[in-house]
């Protein structure tokens, strides 16, 4: 991965009908939980979602997910915060494992977008009912992708007004 990919990713969120190969997911999958962790607990699950129903029934009470409708396969990332080392720092953990997600999909050629579901916990518990997902694992973020159905130019979003150095005021 080249730090183009990197500056170049955006979030897509139309996608041809092409299936994913369970290749590229595991290759998805291998780079989420290659993220750092606190304290290297790992406290993450995946659950792939490739079954039009289960998609579709996320884009009708997710307000932010009508891309799921249509999505070949999305990744409903997940987090146990007992297995955390270090309290609190599971949702950063997970924030690590999607952004590794999101930037494999780009490296592959593939399109993604992180769709939010925790902490909004109307969100969290129609996941958990609708996948079965245990009380003591929390869904995280949804990560719709496929092959790109459009593209989109590079934002730049450098903004060197919002760093300073050695201090806030520099």
């Amino acid at each position: 991965m080249s730090l183009k990919e990197i500056l170049y990713r955006r979030s897509i969120r139309k996608y041809t009908p092409e299936l994913v190969s369970d290749e590229d997911m595991e290759e998805l999958l291998r780079a989420a939980m290659a993220a750092p962790s606190a304290g290297n607990a790992q406290p993450w699950y995946f659950v792939i979602l490739t079954e039009r129903r289960l998609l579709e029934a996320i884009a009708d009470f997710h307000p932010y997910a009508a891309m799921a409708r249509h999505a070949p396969a999305a990744i409903l990332v997940c987090g146990d915060p007992s297995l955390e080392k270090y309290p609190g720092f599971w949702v950063q953990d997970l924030s690590a494992a999607v952004e590794n997600l999101l930037l494999a999909a780009q490296s592959k050629g593939l399109g993604a977008v992180w769709v939010g579901i925790y902490p909004t916990e109307e969100r969290v518990e129609k996941m958990r009912e609708l996948l079965a997902i245990p009380p003591n694992i929390i869904p995280f973020a949804l990560v719709p992708f496929g092959h790109p159905a459009e593209t989109k130019p590079p934002a730049e979003r450098f903004n060197p007004a919002r760093v300073f150095r050695n201090g806030w005021s520099g």
